[in-house]
C-alpha cells in the first residue's frame, strides 16, 4: 500500500532529527544531526522542518521541547480536555487551599484580602449554572460579563464552562454602543453586570431584543430595579441566582474539547468588534503548552487585575487553576495597585510594557534625584548585578541588601515571575526589572486569535529583544511580504510576515466568514499581521505590525511602534503618537507630556509661566524634550530617518474617552492621525520652513 503523504513527511523529519548526545538525550533536547544542522539553532530553543516535502524549504518552527508533537493537552494530565475539566481537576485536588482573595468588603470598604477556597468557589459555580438553568436560560446560550475583574466573574466563568454555556466579556471600557452592537451579534440571553455598568444597559434595553435575563453582582437587594412584565427581562441580584439555583440544583452538562468555550470581541483599532471564536480544546492546548517551561504551584499568589475581557488574563487564570494558585483580585483602581500588591505580596506578576515604563521612569528618576553617593550606589550595584545575570551567574547577595530589596518591596517583596505582552516591551527596561526585582522575567507574544501565547521568552535565556521560541502547541512560519522588502532569504536575519498554526488557532471570527478567510489560508495558517524576524538559537523577535508600516519620501519604511516604545522611556514623555507619510521625508511626533516633569524643567530651567497650557507651547519647552528624545533614540540607535525632526505636546492624555486608544491601550493610529491632523500639518510647515529639502 502507498505510503500517505503524511507518513512521508513524518519519516523524513524523523531522520534528520536525533538526540545528538546523550547529554542532549537525558536533557530531553533534539537537535538535528549532522545532515540538517543548518537549519537547526545550537541552543536547540527552536527546531526547524520542512513545510511540504516536494518544495524542500525548510521554514517551519517549533519548539524543541515538542518537535514532533504539538502539544494539545497537560503532558501530566492528558485526561484534562476542557475547562471544565480542568477546575473539577483543581477541586479535586486543592480543594481546602486558598483560591480567590479580596480586598473589598460587602459595604464596600477596604481591608485585608479575605480567601474563598477551591472547594468553595466550587459549591458557587454550581449554583450560578443551576440558577441559569433554573430561570431556563438553553444550553449554549451566549452569557455577557459586564464588569471588571472579581472574584464572581470567575465563578460565573467556571458555571458557563459546567453547564456548556459561552461566555462573553463585555469590556467595561467599552461604549455603550459597541457593548450594545456585541450582546446584539452574539444573541446574548443573560448578562452579569454591576450597578454601574447596569445603568448602561437600562439605557438600550429595549434595543436588546435577545436578553432574558440580568443580574447584578455586589450592592444591596434594594436598589434591583423591577421592569414590567412585558419586557420580557428579568432583573435579579447576584445572591438571588445563587440562592435559587442551591435549591434547585442541576446535574453539570459537560463541554466537548471542541465546543465552543467563549467569543472574545477584539477592540481593534479601526471597524467594529470582531467575535473571536475560541474552543475549549484552543484555551488548553495554549495554556498546556506554556505550562511546559512556566511551572506554578499552591504555594505561589497571583495579582489579577489586567482586564479579564482580555485573552492574556483569560489565559493566566487559566494557567493558575492548573496549578492550584492563589488568585488575589486588585480593589479596582490602577493607582491603588501598588497598594494592593503590598498587601497582597503576590509571587507571580503579569503586565504590560506601559506600567513597566512607568516603573523604570520612576525607580530612575528617583535614583537621579538622591544625590551623588547613593546614585554611585545604585549604578555598582546594578551594572555588577547585571553582568552577572548576562553571563549566567549568581549576582552577590549583598547588592539586593544594600539596594534592591527597598526596590523589591514596591511589588510586595516575593515576585519570582514577571511576564509582559500586549506591545514590545524595551530590552532594557526588560534588564532593569531583572536586576531591580530578581527572579525570573520573561517576555511573550500572542494575540486573540490564537487562545493567547505564541511564543514566550524560555527560562534562563538571558538575551533580550526577543519573544523566544514558539509555544510548543504551535508552529510558526515567517512569509514573505515583498512589497516591504521583507523576504526568507534578508540577511543576515529571514525576515517576514509571522504565520501560526496548530490546535492554539480560533475558529473564525462569529458570524464573518470573509474576514476569517482573509487571514486563515486553505493550510489552516494564521496571518498575524505582524511582521518577525528569526535571531540565532530559534528566538522570534518582532518588528511591527504589517499595516501600521508605513514609507516616507525618499523610501525608507517606518515601524513607528518601535520608535514610540523607545521614546516612551523619555521623562517627560507620557504617551507618544509618531507620524510620517510618504510626501514627507521626516517624522513628527505628538508628546502627551508628564505635567509633574514638565514643571520640574521649567522651575530648573527658571522660566516663568501663566499656565500648563502656555508653557507647553513655549518653544524652549518643545525643544528641550526634543532633546531628550534625541538622547533616548540615540541610546537605542535608532537610524537617522527614525529620528523625529519635530514635537508638539500636548496635556491631554490619550485615553479610551477621547478615541485614541483601544481598551487594550494601543493607539488607534487612524484616529490620532485625525485628531492631530492640524499639529501635524502645522509642524510640517514650520519644518519646510526651516529646511526646505524636508
Amino acid at each position: 500500500m502507498e505510503e500517505s503523504a503524511a507518513n512521508r513527511r513524518l519519516r523524513a523529519i524523523q531522520d534528520h532529527i536525533s538526540a545528538s548526545s546523550s547529554a542532549a538525550a537525558s536533557a530531553g533536547r533534539i537537535e538535528a544531526n549532522a545532515t540538517a544542522g543548518e537549519f537547526v539553532s545550537s541552543q536547540g530553543l527552536s527546531v526547524v522542518l520542512p513545510e511540504k516535502l516536494q518544495t524542500g524549504k525548510w521554514n517551519v518552527y517549533r519548539s524543541a521541547h515538542s518537535p514532533l508533537k504539538l502539544i494539545d493537552r497537560f503532558p501530566d494530565h492528558p485526561d484534562i480536555g476542557t475547562l471544565h475539566d480542568n477546575f473539577v481537576h483543581a477541586v479535586d485536588t486543592f480543594r481546602d487551599y486558598k483560591y480567590l482573595g479580596t480586598r473589598i468588603r460587602v459595604d464596600g470598604t477596604v481591608g485585608e484580602y479575605k480567601w474563598m477556597t477551591y472547594g468553595e468557589a466550587g459549591t458557587f459555580r454550581t449554583a450560578v449554572g443551576s440558577g441559569l438553568v433554573y430561570y431556563g436560560i438553553p444550553k449554549g446560550s451566549c452569557i455577557g460579563l459586564y464588569f471588571i475583574n472579581r472574584p464572581e466573574w470567575i465563578i460565573v466563568d467556571h458555571a458557563c464552562s459546567a453547564y456548556s454555556y459561552v461566555s462573553v466579556p463585555l469590556y467595561d471600557t467599552l461604549g455603550p454602543d459597541a457593548v450594545k452592537y456585541i450582546v446584539n451579534h452574539a444573541s446574548v440571553q443573560a448578562i452579569f453586570c454591576v450597578h454601574q455598568t447596569l445603568n448602561i444597559l437600562l439605557s438600550f434595553l429595549s434595543d436588546m431584543p435577545f436578553v432574558r435575563l440580568i443580574v447584578v453582582v455586589g450592592g444591596t437587594e434594594d436598589i434591583i430595579p423591577s421592569l414590567p412584565s412585558t419586557s420580557g427581562i428579568e432583573i435579579i441580584s447576584y445572591s438571588k441566582l445563587i440562592d435559587q439555583g442551591c435549591s434547585n440544583l442541576q446535574k453539570f452538562y459537560p463541554p466537548k474539547p471542541e465546543d465552543i468555550a467563549t467569543i472574545c470581541y477584539t477592540s481593534g483599532t479601526t471597524g467594529t468588534p470582531k467575535g473571536v471564536v475560541l474552543t475549549h480544546g484552543n484555551l488548553i492546548a495554549n495554556v498546556a503548552g506554556s505550562s511546559i517551561s512556566a511551572k506554578f504551584y499552591p504555594s505561589d499568589i497571583y495579582i489579577s487585575y489586567l482586564p479579564l475581557a482580555h485573552i492574556y488574563e483569560r489565559a493566566n487564570q487559566i494557567a493558575m487553576i492548573y496549578g492550584g494558585v492563589a488568585v488575589g483580585f486588585y480593589q479596582g483602581d490602577n493607582l491603588k495597585l501598588l497598594d494592593d500588591m503590598a498587601a497582597l505580596r503576590p509571587t507571580l506578576f503579569s503586565s504590560v510594557p506601559r506600567l513597566y515604563n512607568r516603573i523604570y521612569a520612576g525607580i530612575m528618576n528617583a535614583v537621579k534625584t538622591s544625590g551623588v553617593l547613593k546614585q554611585r550606589l545604585f549604578n555598582a550595584a546594578y551594572n555588577a548585578k547585571l553582568h552577572a545575570i548576562v553571563n549566567g551567574k549568581n549576582p552577590s547577595p549583598m547588592w539586593d541588601r544594600l539596594v534592591f530589596n527597598k526596590i523589591k518591596a514596591k511589588l510586595g517583596g516575593r515576585v519570582r515571575f514577571m511576564t509582559s505582552g500586549a506591545s514590545p516591551l524595551s530590552p532594557d527596561v526588560l534588564d532593569f526589572l531583572r536586576v531591580c526585582f530578581g527572579g525570573v522575567v520573561v517576555e511573550g507574544y500572542g494575540m486573540t486569535e490564537t487562545s493567547c501565547v505564541i511564543s514566550t521568552m524560555e527560562e534562563g535565556d538571558t538575551l533580550t529583544g526577543h519573544v523566544g521560541p514558539p509555544n510548543p502547541c504551535c508552529e510558526i512560519k515567517l512569509v514573505d511580504v515583498p512589497e516591504m522588502n521583507y523576504t526568507s532569504e534578508d540577511q543576515p536575519y529571514p525576515r517576514g510576515e509571522i504565520c501560526v498554526r496548530g490546535p492554539i488557532v480560533f475558529q473564525g471570527y462569529y458570524k464573518d466568514d470573509i474576514q476569517t478567510k482573509e487571514v486563515i489560508d486553505d493550510d489552516g495558517w494564521l496571518h498575524t499581521g505582524d511582521i518577525g524576524l528569526w535571531l540565532p538559537g530559534g528566538r522570534l523577535k518582532i518588528v511591527d505590525r504589517k499595516k501600521n508600516i508605513f514609507k516616507l519620501a525618499q523610501g525608507e519604511y517606518i515601524a513607528p511602534e518601535k520608535i514610540e516604545n523607545v521614546y516612551a522611556k523619555c521623562k517627560f514623555v507620557a504617551q507618544c503618537f509618531v507620524y510620517g507619510d510618504s510626501f514627507n521625508s521626516s517624522l513628527v511626533a505628538v508628546v502627551a507630556v508628564d505635567h509633574d516633569m514638565l514643571k520640574s524643567w521649567a522651575a530648573s530651567e527658571g522660566i516663568k509661566y501663566e499656565d500648563l497650557t502656555q508653557l507647553s507651547r513655549d518653544p524652549r519647552a518643545r525643544a528641550a524634550v526634543l532633546a531628550d528624545m534625541d538622547d533616548i533614540g540615540k541610546q537605542a540607535q535608532l537610524r537617522g530617518f527614525e529620528f523625529a525632526k519635530s514635537v508638539t505636546l500636548v496635556l491631554e492624555p490619550f485615553t479610551l474617552e477621547n478615541g485614541l486608544l483601544t481598551p487594550t491601550f494601543k493607539v488607534k493610529r487612524p484616529q490620532a492621525k485625525a485628531y492631530f491632523a492640524k499639529m501635524i500639518s502645522d509642524m510640517y510647515t514650520e519644518l519646510s520652513k526651516s529646511d526646505p529639502a524636508l
